[in-house]
């Protein structure tokens, strides 16, 4: 199902699409089976490699086997580890062993637990003065999936990102110019942080209440949906403006990270159609942000929204936000206090001169990047199952895959050789798809709407139970299964929606099956 967008809205749309895509021959790339992909986007590829990719990105017209490859989720990366609760956190297969040195110390990084300055433990202090976690790993558990917050806990892989419409011309000019995709909340920023350093107090608290919504399933299932209502309550450093739009987020998986840096610019660009020109009712478009290094605008890829470009600004966009760390790339030591909060602004900082000029000086972010790019995607189970890939066939047919994209080859100028000219199978487009009214935050970020969502990779998925102990997924964690969280989608996805609905009880459960294998 598609919205009305008003005119000038969607010729913006357009235009930004087009001003990536200059010079490109794009054409979609999901395609009906035994329909040939156009790949002459692909600049990286010789015409006897775009030959080869074309055939082998054949969307499948025989669902009674497996593909070749199919099992191999990441290539010649993916790992074949035992499954247990480590299995998001080995590194990728083909790398050499001097970069799986560098993978191990990068997890040292990420698994460190920073603390307040000033201490004794100078390389690991600078905490703060605000904080979600105290460290990588305390939102991304054993790498993977965060959850909301239990009964009577303190909210910790779940946060709230804070913004208010803009007020003045440079803030539209900056909005526009892409400097900035939100404009924060005056006093509290642009995060809202429930933990602080002895001494000062956290911003306040999360609360959650939940309002039922039963769904009937053909057969006479009924799913209870669970609809989260968010607040800032208790807090600390006085009113929020009342026009403050909040946004939950969930910790996501870890996993793949750097083949999806990897996938080819064009090919996410080719399912661009923010007119929907072939009527299918799907319009992905791309969020497009600001490099900062270089000033252009590129394709975001990563967050919830799309909002990042690559594995490093996310990375360091999480050391100041979630933990007050400050890096090259963010160098503010206070994190995202505000000048508001003088308190936070009064206290000490992590930096140490002999150190470097900032509380996670080089190479602290290359070694953690490397580490965040290389965690390995697990092999498939049973994809020659008979009910897995009955649920294949209806992934399919349900037009579950017209935006949760099966598979990709990468760019062959990737930079990392491991990520090189691989067959990859993430299952997302990486653009923006209007997902309805409930799941809308109504909160913009860049180039989102209130209504999108950047299509999250299905991957690993199956295994969330295994490596993080719950079934919680979305953007919030609000589906308690992967069916509730199928019978969440709406606007683009409503009629795939509907359909799963719609299916007698042991075709949905096939369906099911195949999400788990993944």
């Amino acid at each position: 199902m598609t919205r009305d967008v008003p005119a000038g809205l969607a010729a913006r749309r357009l235009a930004r699409v087009t001003m990536v895509a200059a010079g490109l021959a794009v054409a979609s790339l999901m395609i009906a089976p035994g329909q040939a992909i156009d790949l002459s986007h692909r600049t990286d590829l010789t015409e006897a490699d775009r030959a080869r990719v074309g055939e082998i990105l054949r969307a499948p017209e025989d669902f009674s086997r497996p593909e070749a490859f199919e099992a191999m989720s990441a290539g010649a990366a993916t790992s074949k580890k035992r499954i247990n609760r480590d299995a998001f956190s080995h590194p990728t297969a083909n790398l050499s062993f001097e970069e799986q040195q560098t993978f191990r110390i990068g997890n040292g990084i990420f698994r460190k637990l920073w603390v307040a300055a000033p201490s004794s433990t100078q390389a690991s202090d600078g905490l703060g003065p605000l904080y979600n976690a105290r460290s990588c790993q305390g939102c991304h558990l054993k790498d993977g999936r965060g959850q909301p917050p239990l009964p009577g806990d303190e909210a910790v892989s779940l946060f709230l990102r804070l913004s208010v419409p803009p007020r003045t011309d440079a803030e539209r000019e900056a909005l526009a110019a892409r400097k900035i995709q939100s404009v924060p909340e005056p006093t509290y920023g642009g995060q809202f942080q429930t933990f602080a350093v002895t001494g000062l107090s956290g911003e306040g608290r999360m609360a959650i209440t939940y309002e039922d919504i039963p769904v009937t399933l053909s057969g006479g299932e009924v799913v209870t949906l669970q609809k989260p209502v968010y607040a800032a309550v208790d807090l600390a450093y006085g009113p929020m403006q009342p026009d403050t739009m909040i946004s939950p987020r969930v910790a996501p998986p870890m996993i793949g990270l750097g083949l999806l840096e990897a996938i080819h610019p064009g090919d996410i660009l080719a399912k661009a159609d923010p007119e929907d020109r072939d009527g299918d009712g799907i319009s992905g478009r791309p969020n497009l942000v600001l490099d900062a290094e270089t000033g252009e605008t590129v394709l975001g890829r990563f967050g919830w929204k799309a909002t990042t470009p690559s594995v490093r600004v996310q990375s360091a966009g999480a050391f100041s936000g979630d933990i007050g760390i400050s890096t090259p790339d963010h160098p503010d030591p206070y994190g995202d206090c505000t000048t508001a909060q003088t308190a936070c602004r009064a206290l000490p900082t992590g930096e140490q001169e002999r150190l470097g000029p900032t509380e996670a000086p080089d190479p602290v972010m290359d070694l953690v990047t490397f580490y965040s790019e290389n965690l390995a995607v697990p092999a498939r189970r049973k994809v020659d199952d008979p009910q897995v890939l009955r649920g294949k066939a209806l992934f399919s047919t349900l037009g579950c895959a017209s935006c949760h994209t099966p598979k990709y080859v990468t760019s062959r100028e990737a930079a990392n050789p491991a990520h090189r000219f691989q067959l990859i199978w993430p299952y997302t487009d990486l653009l923006l798809h209007d997902m309805g009214e409930g799941l809308a935050d109504n909160r913009p970020d860049g180039d989102a709407d209130g209504r999108e969502w950047k299509t999250p990779p299905l991957w690993g998925i199956g295994l969330t139970e295994t490596v993080s102990g719950h079934t919680r997924f979305l953007h919030d964690g609000r589906a308690r299964s992967l069916l509730e969280a199928v019978l969440w989608h709406g606007g683009e996805a409503e009629a795939a929606r509907d359909g799963v609905v719609g299916l007698a009880p042991d075709d949905r459960a096939a369906l099911i099956r195949f999400l788990e294998s993944l």
